[in-house]
């Protein structure tokens, strides 16, 4: 494919046009139903600051936020600079964090609990903003603080959280056992999988309190390109998933504690792809949650890509596609590329883009032989209409679960219906796990 230099021109001026957004960010431009066209913002017009904002504001209810204190945060942010949000989750982070230190060093362990996990939320969120700042060498530190509190609050969780290394291709991965509120000698174990951006915090949220709450254990780790596996071991994303599941299966069934015929599995964002992926191939799974359904991770990366660009991604042609991009984004483009390409290790776009073209269930959604929810929230921005694809893609005993405004846990992993999703989700796993799927 050649290009002239004037269509070279051209095409920079359609990508600053089109801008490679964020996911986060192109909702509204999808064609969507009555209930979502309906819908207008809370706080925010740009969609990466009302998304993250809205999440911060969802942890508060298994005590992961102050919403106060994120309400007050929406009127110290200008809207759409990155900077102001950084700063403004930076600080607010670490004023939780020496909340947590003082209240530890006097002895009051459940203030200090949630504190730390204010803390946390505060600097996760400030991550989102790190690229996009004036100073994106800040990414790191805030991860490493965020990191530190999530230690700090394991021994104060009860009963406390409990660090454990699970075996994984000569290495181990990072992982955290949470002992359900159960009495049995042998416990269900749902398995927490991460997307591609969370905390450990997330994994909490979004399953460890609902699913230790109703007496199931739980195991959270980072696998590769999440968290500590990205920033300390330099593992990378892969979407042979099953790879990463299998070991943790075998760590289950190491333990006297875990009921090896109810070992089941939860998938958030981006694990809406990778856990029906996992259990396509591992069978010792007796349940699986995907949240939401995810066929193909890349049309996510590729729906605003101008046609040119589409072209030469399709031809192999690498250094073109680098080029373009590199010159034809906006700094703010730039920082969402940034963010988005660093769990895949490629130092070029094309080859993130590429790979991420392999994150693909034709062919392997037909081999889930377990009980499988998918959650169908309205006004899902990363992968919609994707739960439908997926739910009519399995041959499995299935359930699709909607999630509305009227819910209140519309959005991308239902960031402010925490409740109502834990209900649905864990009220099916129960009379999935007691009838025997």
């Amino acid at each position: 494919m050649h290009i002239s230099r004037r269509s070279f021109q051209l095409l920079l001026g359609a990508v600053a046009l089109n801008g490679l957004r964020s996911p986060l960010s192109n909702a509204e431009e999808r064609e969507m139903p009555d209930e979502q066209n309906n819908r207008s913002h809370y706080f925010f017009e740009n969609q990466t600051f009302e998304t993250i904002f809205l999440t911060s504001l969802g942890r508060a209810y298994y005590s992961g936020a102050n919403p106060g204190k994120v309400l007050y945060l929406t009127r110290q942010v200008k809207d759409g600079d990155f900077e102001s949000a950084f700063v403004a989750f930076r600080q607010a982070g670490d004023e939780a964090r020496a909340q947590a230190d003082d209240s530890l060093a006097g002895g009051h362990q459940e203030s200090a609990r949630q504190a730390y996990l204010w803390a946390q939320n505060f600097y996760d969120s400030a991550t989102y903003f790190a690229d996009g700042s004036a100073d994106p060498s800040r990414f790191l530190p805030t991860w490493e603080a965020l990191y530190a509190c999530w230690l700090k609050s394991l021994p104060l969780f009860d009963p406390p959280i409990e660090p454990v290394s699970i075996p994984y291709e000569g290495t181990t991965l990072h992982g955290f056992y949470m002992r359900g509120k159960s009495k049995a000698r042998r416990r269900p174990l749902l398995i927490l999988v991460n997307g591609s951006d969370g905390s450990l915090l997330d994994l909490w949220l979004w399953g460890g309190a609902g699913g230790t709450a109703r007496g199931y254990d739980c195991v959270a780790f980072d696998g590769p390109g999440q968290g500590y596996a990205l920033w300390k071991q330099k593992l990378y994303f892969r979407p042979d998933w099953e790879k990463v599941i299998t070991p943790v299966v075998d760590f289950a069934l190491s333990r006297p504690d875990v009921d090896p015929k109810r070992i089941t599995i939860q998938g958030i964002s981006q694990g809406g792809y990778w856990v029906p992926r996992a259990v396509a191939f591992e069978k010792r799974i007796a349940a699986a949650i995907a949240d939401p359904g995810v066929v193909d991770v890349s049309t996510s990366w590729i729906a605003t890509l101008p046609k040119p660009l589409l072209e030469m991604l399709k031809a192999g042609q690498k250094t073109e596609f680098d080029s373009f991009l590199a010159k034809g984004s906006s700094p703010a483009d730039r920082a969402t590329l940034t963010f988005r390409t660093r769990p895949f290790g490629f130092a070029s776009y094309f080859d993130t883009y590429k790979a991420a073209m392999e994150y693909n269930l034709q062919g392997v959604a037909e081999k889930i032989q377990c009980p499988l929810l998918i959650t169908a929230p309205v006004n899902e921005a990363y992968w919609p209409g994707q739960s439908r694809q997926l739910y009519e893609m399995v041959n499995c005993p299935k359930k699709l679960v909607e999630f509305t405004v009227a819910d209140g846990a519309d959005l991308h992993c239902e960031p402010n219906g925490t409740g109502i999703r834990d209900l649905r989700v864990f009220n099916w796993l129960d009379q999935t796990l007691s009838s025997g799927g």
